[in-house]
Formats: C-alpha cells, sequence, structure tokens
C-alpha cells in the first residue's frame, strides 16, 4: 500500500530540506509504473502543512530501491539541492543500511570490493572480481551486529553507490537479503518487502551548516523487531 500525507513519517523538516522515512513498496520518483511516488506525497504534506499556493518545490536527492525501506532526503529549496547533490557526488553523505541475511557471512566484518555490471533488460547488476567493459567499481564495508534465531543483522557502509550495491555483493557472497529473490533468496516476503533498511545518515546540513544525524525505526515487522 502506498504512503499517502496522513502515514507519511517524517523525522526532520526545516525550510531547506524534509527528510522521511520511505516504507518499502514506496517508489521515491515517477516511473513507468504510473503509481504514485513518494516525492508527490512529500509535495501534498507540504502544500497543506504550510498553506502553500501554486506548485510545491521539492528536488529528490537520491533514491532508494521499491522493495527496500528507510531514510530519503528530498530538498525544498534548489540551493539546497544543488549543494545536496555535489555533497552525494563529493561522497560527504554518510549512509547506514542494516541487512536481515540467512546465511551469516564467513567473515563477521569485512571489506567487500567488487565491479559490478547493470543487465537494463531484467534491471539487475552482477558482481565480478575484475573490471570488466562497463563496470563499476564498488566498495562496502559490513559487520554483524545482531545474531537472531534463523538470521543475521548486517549494518553496511557505502563508499560508493551502485546499483542494488548492497543486494548485488551480499548475495555474492553467499548471503542474500530475506526476500530478495531477484538476487537469490529462496523465497519472497508476503509484502514485496526486502529486509533491507537504510537506517541512519549523517550530513553537514546544506544551508545551515549543523551536523544532521538521523535514524530511522525500522519496518513495524516481527524480524525487524526482534532486530532492536
Amino acid at each position: 500500500m502506498a504512503s499517502t500525507k496522513d502515514n507519511l513519517q517524517v523525522l526532520f523538516e526545516d525550510n531547506h530540506i524534509v527528510i522521511v522515512n520511505k516504507r518499502a513498496g514506496d517508489i521515491t520518483q515517477g516511473d513507468k509504473t504510473g503509481d504514485k511516488p513518494l516525492s508527490d506525497v512529500v509535495k501534498e504534506y507540504i502544500k497543506e502543512k504550510y498553506n502553500k499556493p501554486g506548485q510545491v518545490f521539492l528536488g529528490v536527492v537520491h533514491r532508494l530501491d521499491r522493495p527496500t525501506s528507510g531514510i530519503i532526503i528530498f530538498a525544498r529549496t534548489s540551493k539546497a539541492l544543488e549543494r545536496l547533490n555535489k555533497m552525494l557526488r563529493d561522497k560527504t553523505i554518510k549512509k547506514t543500511y542494516w541487512a536481515v541475511v540467512k546465511e551469516q557471512p564467513k567473515k563477521e566484518n569485512d571489506t567487500l570490493t567488487n565491479f559490478l555490471k547493470k543487465n537494463p533488460k531484467n534491471n539487475k547488476s552482477t558482481a565480478y572480481s575484475k573490471e570488466i567493459d562497463d563496470s563499476k567499481k564498488a566498495i562496502l564495508h559490513y559487520k554483524t551486529i545482531k545474531k537472531l534465531d534463523n538470521y543475521s543483522l548486517l549494518e553496511v557502509d557505502l563508499e560508493t553507490g551502485r546499483h542494488h550495491q548492497i543486494r548485488c555483493q551480499l548475495a555474492n557472497i553467499g548471503s542474500p537479503i530475506k526476500g530478495d529473490l531477484k538476487y537469490g533468496f529462496n523465497r519472497s516476503n508476503k509484502d514485496g518487502s526486502i529486509h533491507l533498511h537504510a537506517r541512519k545518515i549523517n550530513f553537514t546540513h546544506p544551508v545551515s551548516k549543523e551536523i544532521v544525524q538521523i535514524t530511522a525505526p525500522v519496518p513495524d515487522e516481527v524480524i525487524w523487531k526482534a532486530c532492536t
């Protein structure tokens, strides 16, 4: 079920940015499905809350895969959007993810370096150990932070932001994310989600220059709740 402005979970907002906790199943911005994107929901929320006439400006700074939940930053001004885009390019926005996997990786903590190549036909990336044509270098760091009865919770920090990077790289070491059929998990989650959550973000505010640190609550679901 798509988000509406009434069930939107806003984690932070001021005159320049708004940060929300995306629900699994929401699309960040419009695509060929024609489903209502989260960006439109946030626009409606701003328009109503601040009684804004006419069109509301909202810049999409980054996206999350549809089945993924967690933190999304939107820019409320063009100045904030321009500065946040530069911060993303400069890798000064630190993002931390939580991933639930069934197969505990051989190493509890590790750095994964691969070259990912995206296949647009099936919207899937493949990890290679060496650079090949049209591949992009992908680096992430993970550590095991909790062991459940049947699953492990990994905390993942990205150095690069590639297509399906976490999903692809964890699957490549034999630890696909719970519910992620596309990358080799044995069954889907009933709601179509995968157990990947953009948990924390840390960056310098593009206008005030203050440090912004946000943690997004996990989805209201049994395994996620066991992780906290």
